[in-house]
């Protein structure tokens, strides 16, 4: 099989057209080397024949890995890989040496160095060592990225057929290639993380999709979580850490509730936006990033940027594209799509038999008022699992609701009222129809005859 096709099988985040190396030996027959030999391969393969050289070269790019030689006449490529590591910058490290010494390999592994090449070397080394560091960073960042996303199982589109849905996803589909960063509204609960995920998911990124809820940070911790930090940057910082930036490399950063971010930070962020560089904590040199913002908010930003809570050019800067959620209450109509979703996923998670809401069942539920959106009707579809049945005192009537004593609103017909309390009573007896109909005070049969009624005239309505 050819280099090129193993390449190609191999299931990572960025293509190898994607890499960025940097070269650093002092010997030009080196450098020309594994220019010639890499370039067929990767991206970008640059070289520098010393260490200052490369650091003009890191101003300008960012570099997916560096092939370092450690033996070199001014400084040492070890040398240099510290002043790096000093600085927060955690980019892979290859080292080339003509010595076989036990302390530069030391020195090599205390530098995290993915690995140490005796020169001369053949070239499938040089490539055997670049995809085992390449594939070592992508499974890194994976783990990392899973880890934070372990309780969340939710695939990446927006369930329902209401017009206010399709046309959404219409719009997430036309935007998502689109570099540009997004600003996702809507009442909590709506489904803003799920809209986000489905952008990425359309946009062709190869890097990861990293979520963060910046109400759930600190204001204190928030920074290093973004950009990193190196040691002793502040108290209890012992080991140098790669902030969600780094690990959205590529890919897209959600940044949930952001109306909740310090206005200190929110300058540092709009600084990322207008020329993708971080600066890691404790550090003096910035980091070029590729990465995609998506925000979100439950809280009016323009308002808050009135009252000062929020700075107007960050918000300018981040509504360049805008994607409005509506609330479950204006799409009652994918009230069966999403509770028949929720059902076979939630049952799966908790290992319990799946159950089936009847039309009486969503009749009650479309004259509530739902302020918690989709994750109020998760939580009653979790309940109504863990008790195998539909509780009605889940739901309380709606304040807009005109209710007769019994709990039935006005405008439903006999027929709807009928067959709501037969469903009641059918319940109360644990499904058993024969000791409903008795209750009732009519037979089996007709039982059955009035709940297919009910049940056909509902869905006659809904088409």
């Amino acid at each position: 099989m050819a280099i090129n096709e193993q390449w190609n099988e191999r299931p990572a985040p960025a293509k190898p057209s994607d890499i960025a190396i940097l070269i650093v030996d002092d010997e030009a027959g080196i450098r020309d080397f594994l220019q010639r030999a890499l370039s067929k391969l990767y991206r970008e393969v640059d070289c520098a024949d010393s260490t200052q050289q490369a650091d003009l070269l890191r101003l300008e790019k960012h570099y997916d890995l560096l092939v370092v030689d450690i033996c070199m006449p001014e400084r040492s490529g070890v040398q240099w890989i510290q002043t790096l590591r000093d600085a927060g910058n955690h980019c892979d490290v290859i080292f080339m040496t003509a010595f076989a010494d036990m302390n530069h390999a030391i020195d090599a592994l205390r530098l995290g160095a993915s690995d140490l090449i005796l020169k001369p070397f053949r070239i499938e080394q040089m490539r055997a060592a670049i995809k085992k560091s390449l594939d070592h960073r992508r499974l890194s960042r994976e783990n990392f990225v899973l880890q934070r996303q372990l309780n969340d199982q939710q695939s990446a589109r927006l369930i329902g057929e209401s017009s206010a849905i399709q046309a959404l996803n219409t719009l997430i589909k036309r935007i998502a290639p689109a570099p540009s960063a997004v600003l996702l509204q809507g009442e909590s609960g709506t489904g803003k993380e799920l809209a986000a995920r489905a952008l990425h998911q359309f946009s062709g990124r190869h890097g990861a999709f990293v979520p963060v809820n910046c109400a759930a940070l600190s204001p204190e911790l928030m920074e290093s979580e973004l950009f990193g930090h190196v040691k002793g940057a502040f108290t209890n910082a012992h080991q140098p850490r790669e902030g969600l930036f780094s690990y959205a490399d590529h890919g897209t950063l959600f940044l949930d509730e952001i109306s909740e971010m310090p206005l200190t930070l929110q300058a540092k962020l709009l600084r990322v936006l207008e020329d993708g560089r971080i600066r890691p904590l404790g550090t003096e040199r910035d980091i070029k990033v590729d990465v995609r913002i998506i925000a979100a908010s439950n809280k009016n930003l323009v308002e808050e940027v009135q009252h000062g809570h929020f700075r107007e050019d960050l918000f300018y800067r981040l509504n360049v594209l805008q994607c409005q959620l509506p609330p479950l209450r204006e799409r009652l109509q994918d009230l069966p799509i999403l509770t028949e979703h929720l059902i076979q996923r939630l049952s799966k998670d908790l290992s319990i038999k799946p159950i089936q809401f009847s039309q009486a069942d969503f009749q009650i539920m479309r004259q509530q008022r739902w302020p918690g959106n989709i994750r109020e009707l998760k939580n009653l579809v979790e309940r109504c699992l863990l008790l195998g049945m539909f509780p009605q005192d889940l739901l309380q009537p709606s304040s807009h609701a005109t209710s007769t004593m019994e709990g039935y609103p006005l405008d439903w017909t006999l027929q709807q009222v009928e067959c709501c309390h037969i469903e009641r009573v059918l319940q109360v007896h644990s499904g058993n129809k024969t000791q409903a109909a008795k209750q009732l005070g009519i037979t089996r049969k007709t039982l059955d005859r009035k709940r297919q009624q009910g049940s056909d005239e509902r869905s006659a309505l809904e088409q």
